[in-house]
């Protein structure tokens, strides 16, 4: 989501040279999963138009309006939520343009973001920040970069937060107006966006305040005032896009990686084994198995004290981590095949090193 530049963000790449395709007509209340994940996607079937994204669409326009803003941003479908860089245009992710699509994002990714109207506004609000942002210059502005940052800043894979800030708002999860000082406008746009939203007294005496009363006054200076930017080009735009559902999950999937599940089971496999698999083998155990989760758990507020010290990282971080690492080893039925403390030293090895990496990257796995 948010402002999208050529290699930013980017979670999959044009497939050239498929000129010339023929466009077959896809049922998308009848294909089957395994047919829809071999559809491309400017093959869908799907427009904003006579869909509930219209209303939402029509609803940002009203809030404009209702702030006597000249300005209303076209939106179209592409291949996630973004503003393309100096663009102001809204690309809508695809997916919510047809409940079958939703339901598809929602097995591939766990969620689908925007799904309800009032999530999808939240979002429209943030993008239309960038695309205001962009339509009047306003990351030009002197007084614009003293408040927000350098517009130039580069734009990093992840970014580290904190989240008891109050120099920033706080519009949508993950705390992401601290990632760029793009962001920082359009989720404070946002904010005061939103209607009844009463940001003069749920802010008071936050630093965020100034930033959000520098924003009021730049709107008023903008009412019934025609954008400098009037044309846009939709990149990333679904209807061009030609590679496949199959595809477009793979590498979206793999971007995000860290977010499912899954992520740890291969090293977890590597420190602890499956309960049944040593049941099923021929090995007599003179005691019994220990499981996995409740030795985590037994020594979680030792662990924390350790990691923090010797990492640096802030206890909220490491206690996080540890607990998706406690949940997985429950659903997956883990139990020590080594030694107690050997077995504490490898997974306090392994933690450390997913901290380290999120310390100087923001995420955790290297790159």
């Amino acid at each position: 989501m948010g402002r999208r530049t050529d290699g930013i963000h980017t979670i999959g790449l044009q497939i050239p040279g498929h000129i010339g395709i023929k466009i077959t007509k896809i049922d998308l209340n009848t294909i089957t999963e395994e047919k829809l994940l071999e559809t491309r996607m400017c093959e869908l079937p799907i427009t904003i138009k006579d869909t509930w994204l219209e209303s939402c669409v029509e609803e940002l326009h009203k809030e404009l309006a209702d702030k006597e803003l000249n300005f209303k941003p076209k939106c179209y479908l592409a291949d996630e939520w973004l503003t393309p860089d100096k663009e102001p245009i809204i690309g809508i992710p695809f997916y919510l343009a047809h409940p079958t699509l939703i339901k598809l994002e929602k097995k591939m990714m766990l969620e689908a973001e925007g799904d309800s109207k009032e999530w999808c506004l939240k979002l429209l609000r943030h993008e239309c920040g960038h695309a205001i942002n962009y339509a009047f210059k306003c990351y030009k502005k002197r007084k614009w970069q003293n408040i927000f940052g350098k517009f130039s800043e580069e734009y990093d894979d992840g970014y580290r937060f904190r989240p008891y800030s109050r120099a920033f708002v706080r519009h949508l999860e993950d705390y992401y107006a601290q990632y760029h000082p793009d962001e920082d406008f359009s989720e404070t746009f946002a904010v005061w966006l939103t209607p009844e939203t009463n940001w003069e007294d749920k802010y008071k005496g936050w630093p965020a305040l100034e930033k959000l009363e520098y924003v009021n006054q730049l709107m008023a200076e903008f009412k019934g005032i025609e954008p400098l930017i009037k044309s846009a080009k939709p990149y990333w735009e679904a209807k061009k896009l030609k590679r496949t559902l199959k595809y477009h999950y793979k590498k979206k999937q793999d971007f995000h990686a860290e977010d499912f599940p899954h992520f740890h089971d291969t090293n977890l496999l590597k420190i602890f084994s499956k309960k049944t698999a040593i049941e099923s083998s021929n090995q007599r155990t003179v005691e019994p198995l220990k499981r996995a989760a409740p030795l985590l758990r037994k020594h979680r507020k030792a662990m924390l004290k350790s990691l923090s010290r010797w990492t640096g990282e802030k206890k909220y971080v490491a206690n996080d981590l540890l607990t998706t690492i406690i949940k997985r080893c429950q659903e997956l039925n883990l139990v020590c095949k080594d030694e107690e403390t050997v077995t504490l030293i490898r997974i306090s090895t392994y933690i450390t090193t997913l901290l380290m990496n999120y310390l100087y990257t923001g995420r955790m796995r290297g790159n």
